[in-house]
């Protein structure tokens, strides 16, 4: 009978070794230790496996249990073998003896010493190790040589003979190394960007560190994951860095290379999915590995030694890919964040799927030495709750289930695949153990599953494209590095919008989706969908654009009908006495007076010749008068309102000629002046269309200092003036046009030379902005940065229309 697996574990109680299929129990002679237990290993020949103590380091023979031998290092925090487990490597924490010196924490012992007594155990070798990360030696397969890094260089030494460096690989700036298995002895080392240099990782041969082998230069590399083969003819490097400059990811950024070791191959991998990269793994036959990759659900490929893609599976939430011991199974999972699901396929029949294993919260998933068990943990403190571990068969059955409290490790017994032949994998079927029947007696029968939360309005109907995965259906996610300008998942805000930027174009919307985010309310069939709210909103967004169209037509207008622009004045007064409490008519009651006194609330610039309040300012008084643009046939078109006061019994009088700018205006001593508007004197000349004046004003007293006479040109009645401003003011002729004061802050007044300031001065600001924006760390585009660096030339211009100015 061939010798069972074995897994062993380490909790918070203890360390237990235990035999699978078909026993499913302890060997005979072990003994469960208890206490306080840190860290525990198997060699990888599977010969011996160790646990430490806070007193000393025991090591044992898994097949029957009995203790082998026993090492005095006290607290020990990690602890390896070598690969045929003649030597166990012991790391402690750092720390410096009594002259203030480091004390050397990494030691080597051998396994089973056979010239000395227990209490008399010798050091092969004992070196300083400060960094926990990367602690161990690495030997070659034959152990006859072990390396470690140190600054600058990779150190090699004879296994036997730690005493001293046999050989020395000097590289500028190394960080890490691999050496590689099989037969042939070769080293690859890792050097990260430096001074603008890309990073690099080169393959030598040992001990021959004149010239590299094999070598590839790439940038976006801070470190890297080392992968080789079983073979050491090829080596896969994973490269990665903190932060990804694009913005597409807050994991950073992965890229992937392949080499051989000897220099007749390197490539990078080619992926047509985008994302990052979960897992690699290498196949055990050294031909072909397989890769996890792309934003969920993932894609997983199957490539060849040419980096050559040989099979595709269907998209998944996957994230783990693992080969069997013997090549025959492949087993692709989603693990940590995802649901748990294991999918095993058949690399014999055309990666053919076997089965579906439902293994949710593992965090530990491996293959048994005999290529038929899969073994699932959950350990801490990856979670803390519902530790324990469960054994499958590759069939999808579950064979052993036992819960632990605090499980911190478990792992399978290496063996070689000739102690277990593999055979017909999936039949028989073992029998499971009473454990396994026992939790499945415990679980419910899976229902149909309810599916996601759907809102009462949206049940009944098909989920829009953009909530579906792409492995259901749904649209392929995209990520273009902002968070604003893509709106694919419906959620995202609108860009905001920078003063002086270029536009950029927005990414297409999924079907469904609408530009603000979310499902759109357009209904090709009708409103009878949309709820009172929606309706409600919709009719006032129509009768805003109904209004601002109207404005606009009645702004463009020279002139109209007197029926048509009395009918629309007069339902304008009428808003406006309705929220001055006036009578719906449009006409003022006795009772009611608008705020303010009697002064007219038209906006019209030639109907504001009244006196102010003392308290108004001028210069708001000056900057109505602004609203009127000159015509080139020597009138001036104002808004369509100019008459609204006006009483509707009053015939519309003759047309009349364009006229001055207005007198500037005080106010009335006496305050007995009327708000009425004023009408200034006209030209005779003729207008292409009437337009009908306001009534004229009672006649007034004039204050003194103002004769009682007008000047040519002013209208009999006129307001009174200050003495400063008592002088006539020139009237235009016919063809000549009206020139408006230039009033601070208007861009549409004032010479070119301040127009072009103004304009200047707009673009410092957006630069500013810009500036203060890319501070704070937010991503710019390129029009952006380009538009940051014209802030010189924009000042000197500024700097010379001063001093033109």
């Amino acid at each position: 009978m061939a010798e069972p697996a074995q897994i062993a574990f380490r909790t918070l109680k203890g360390i237990g070794i235990l035999d699978a299929s078909p026993v499913y129990e302890s060997p005979a002679g072990f003994e469960r230790p208890e206490g306080n237990l840190r860290c525990s290993a198997y060699s990888p020949d599977g010969r011996f496996f160790a646990w430490a103590s806070s007193e000393v380091v025991t090591v044992v023979d898994p097949s029957v249990g009995h203790v082998v031998s026993t090492i005095p290092a006290p607290n020990v925090y990690e602890l390896g073998f070598s690969p045929l487990g003649s030597y166990i490597i012991t790391w402690q924490r750092p720390s410096k003896d009594e002259n203030g010196d480091a004390t050397k924490n990494l030691k080597v012992w051998r396994t089973v010493d056979s010239r000395s007594g227990e209490d008399e155990r010798q050091v092969v070798g004992q070196f300083v190790q400060k960094n926990q990360t990367g602690w161990n030696l690495q030997y070659t397969s034959d152990e006859a040589f072990c390396a470690r890094t140190v600054t600058n260089e990779v150190q090699f030494y004879e296994s036997g003979n730690l005493s001293s460096v046999w050989n020395k690989l000097r590289e500028e700036g190394v960080t890490d190394f691999a050496v590689a298995p099989g037969k042939d002895h070769s080293v690859a080392v890792f050097v990260p960007e430096r001074k603008g240099q890309p990073a690099a990782v080169k393959v030598y041969r040992v001990p021959q560190f004149d010239a590299p082998v094999s070598q590839k230069t790439f940038f976006k590399g801070d470190k890297v994951q080392l992968k080789w083969n079983d073979l050491g003819t090829s080596i896969i490097v994973l490269a990665s860095t903190d932060v990804d400059k694009s913005n597409r990811s807050y994991y950073g950024e992965t890229n992937m290379y392949i080499l051989s070791a000897n220099g007749g191959f390197d490539s990078r991998i080619q992926l047509d999915k985008e994302g990052p990269i979960h897992d690699v793994t290498w196949s055990p036959s050294s031909k072909e590995f397989g890769v996890v990759y792309g934003y969920m659900p993932a894609k997983t490929t199957i490539f060849n030694t040419k980096a050559e893609a040989t099979h595709n599976f269907n998209l998944a939430p996957r994230n783990t890919i693992l080969y069997s011991p013997h090549d025959h199974f492949v087993l692709v999972a989603g693990f940590g964040n995802l649901a748990g699901q294991c999918d095993i396929y058949d690399l014999t029949k055309d990666y053919a799927k076997v089965c579906t294993i439902e293994a949710s919260n593992a965090s530990v998933c491996q293959w048994s030495p005999d290529g038929k068990h899969i073994l699932t943990a959950t350990t801490s403190p990856r979670l803390r709750v519902d530790n324990g571990l469960r054994i499958w068969h590759v069939g999808g059955a579950l064979m052993y289930n036992e819960d632990m409290q605090e499980l911190y490790d478990v792992n399978w017994r290496p063996q070689s695949t000739d102690k277990h032949p593999l055979g017909d994998a999936l039949n028989p079927v073992p029998t499971p153990h009473a454990s396994a029947l026992a939790y499945l007696g415990t679980q419910k029968t899976p229902s149909k599953p309810a599916g996601a939360y759907r809102p009462p309005g949206a049940r009944g109907t098909s989920t829009p494209l953009h909530f579906k995965r792409e492995d259901e259906g749904g649209a392929a996610f995209t990520n273009n590095g902002t968070t604003s300008s893509g709106l694919t998942n419906g959620f995202s805000k609108a860009r905001r919008h920078v003063p002086g930027a270029e536009a950029v174009d927005q990414a297409p919307l999924p079907p469904g989706a609408a530009p603000g985010g979310g499902v759109s309310l357009t209904v090709e069939n009708g409103d009878e969908s949309l709820s009172k709210a929606a309706l409600k909103n919709r009719k006032k967004r129509e009768a805003k654009k109904a209004k601002e169209s109207e404005k606009a037509a009645d702004g463009n207008s020279l002139a109209a009908p007197a029926s048509a622009g009395d009918s629309g004045r007069r339902g304008q007064s009428q808003n406006r006495s309705r929220n001055r409490g006036g009578s719906g008519d449009g006409l003022l009651t006795p009772d009611a007076k608008p705020r303010g006194g009697d002064r007219s609330r038209s906006r019209n610039d030639h109907s504001r010749q009244y006196s102010p309040s003392p308290s108004r300012p001028r210069s708001r008084n000056r900057r109505r008068d602004n609203d009127q643009e000159p015509q080139t046939n020597g009138t001036t078109s104002g808004p369509s309102t100019r008459q609204q006061n006006q009483p509707h019994n009053q015939p519309p009088p003759p047309a009349r000629s364009p006229r001055p700018p207005p007198l500037s205006r005080k106010s009335n001593p006496n305050n007995t002046t009327s708000h009425t508007p004023t009408p200034l004197s006209t030209s005779t000349a003729p207008s292409s269309s009437p337009i009908a004046p306001p009534p004229p004003p009672p006649r007034i007293n004039p204050p003194p200092g103002l004769s009682a006479n007008p000047p040519p040109g002013l209208p009999a009645n006129p307001q009174p003036v200050s003495h400063q401003q008592s002088q006539p003011q020139p009237q235009p002729s016919q063809h000549q046009e009206v020139s408006t004061p230039t009033t601070p802050g208007n861009p549409g007044t004032g010479t070119p030379q301040e127009k072009k300031l103004r304009a200047l001065h707009k673009k410092l600001r957006a630069i500013e902005e810009l500036k203060m924006r890319q501070a704070g760390g937010e991503k710019l585009e390129l029009s952006q940065l380009s538009k940051i660096g014209t802030e010189e030339g924009v000042k000197g211009e500024v700097e010379k229309l001063e001093r033109e100015g």
